[in-house]
């Protein structure tokens, strides 16, 4: 099921490209008839709906337009957003060959974590929070700091309590700092917060 799920992620990507081909083309071809008359033009318009439509069907731009300011809980698209997530977090080579996009990363971690925790996605993201703080760290892993905040609850601090005293060098130091940060929800979350708070736990461990 892997397999063919890869399979149609890369043909959906192939058809993105070629939209965009044809879009850009029509661009070109209608250039002349200025900014206003070309957004008019029958062929460039449908040369951009097909476009547009075909990036609704891949990775990553099937995870864009969520609504800005609005209620994500309910945005259609949320689905495909904790997919995306969820990939990265649990195949992130597979993710980084197939739909790397870091910026995408750290908008869609920023938005769930702003958005109205429902029961459902409160448990999916509480499941992401630690799967990340079990592996090495990854690009913009840091802003699931700001999750860790938003579905704080004693299951979560379970979870990385167990993670802190496990075996993995890196569960015990990233859950450590998202436990301390819990602890202290006024502090930000920024390098230099991490860089004190790695010395203190060296000098502590010395």
């Amino acid at each position: 099921m892997r397999t063919a799920a890869l399979a149609h992620l890369t043909e959906a990507r192939r058809q993105v490209e070629d939209a965009l081909g044809r879009s850009d083309e029509m661009w070109r071809l209608t250039l002349p008839l200025g900014a206003e008359q070309q957004y008019r033009e029958p062929a460039f318009a449908q040369a951009r709906r097909r476009h547009e439509q075909a990036q609704r069907c891949s990775l990553p731009d099937g995870v864009w337009g969520a609504p800005v300011g609005g209620d994500l809980a309910t945005w259609p698209g949320l689905p495909y957003v904790l997919l995306f997530l969820e990939w990265e977090a649990r195949y992130p080579r597979e993710w980084t060959r197939h739909a790397k996009a870091w910026g995408t990363k750290q908008s869609l971690i920023r938005q769930v974590a702003r958005a109205r925790q429902e029961e459902a996605l409160k448990a999916k993201l509480t499941d992401l929070v630690e799967i990340v703080v079990h592996r090495a760290y990854r690009c913009k892993d840091r802003e699931y700091v700001r999750v860790a905040r938003a579905v704080d609850s004693a299951d979560l601090r379970g979870r990385l309590d167990r993670a802190a005293g496990s075996d993995s060098p890196w569960a015990r130091c990233h859950a450590g700092y998202v436990l301390w940060l819990l602890d202290r929800p006024d502090l930000p979350n920024t390098r230099h917060v991490w860089r004190t708070w790695l010395a203190g736990r060296a000098a502590a461990l010395m």
